[in-house]
């Protein structure tokens, strides 16, 4: 095994738990080849999960996919990262595009759809969305999720219901 891929699986192993030892170990990661994707996926989701830094976060997200386009792993957390800083246009688009991956996970990339239409606050919509989760479901937990999905979403639309 590279020292690279020692000290990426030591930044996994150590993240969100120990975050002294994840970026420790990140950073070891990025001295040996700042152009891993996984390893610069992780650094973005560190940047936002823990600091809620999202314009630094972004830039190593951003590098992941230049790296490579079909980096499947970092989509998600990039996607994420955008509606947290209400970059919504710039999200809507990643995710048109990284439906179009071979590889990724359109559930989950699906799901960040319905966010994005939730917190645009347009329930309607992201009910329908969330409603079409079911076709690319393949376990219990994630059926769950799209169950819970849609109950937080009736939720919302009563509230807004009983707003007018």
């Amino acid at each position: 095994m590279k020292s690279i891929d020692i000290y990426l699986v030591q930044a996994l192993d150590n993240y969100p738990y120990s975050l002294e030892d994840t970026l420790t170990s990140l950073e070891y990661a990025l001295s040996y080849n700042e152009n891993n994707t996984q390893t610069l996926c992780l650094y973005g989701r560190f940047l936002t999960e823990q600091f809620k830094q999202y314009d630094e976060a972004k830039t190593y997200f951003q590098k992941a996919i230049s790296v490579d386009l079909n980096a499947v792993e970092v989509y998600p957390h990039y996607i994420e990262t955008l509606l947290k800083n209400e970059d919504y246009t710039e999200a809507e688009k990643l995710i048109a595009f990284a439906l179009k991956i071979k590889g990724i996970d359109v559930l989950i990339i699906k799901l960040t759809e319905v966010h994005l239409h939730e917190r645009q606050l347009h329930i309607k919509t992201a009910l329908k969305l969330a409603k079409k989760l079911y076709l690319h479901y393949y376990d219990v937990e994630s059926k769950q999720l799209i169950d819970d999905t849609i109950a937080r979403l009736k939720k919302k639309q009563n509230i807004k219901r009983n707003k007018k």
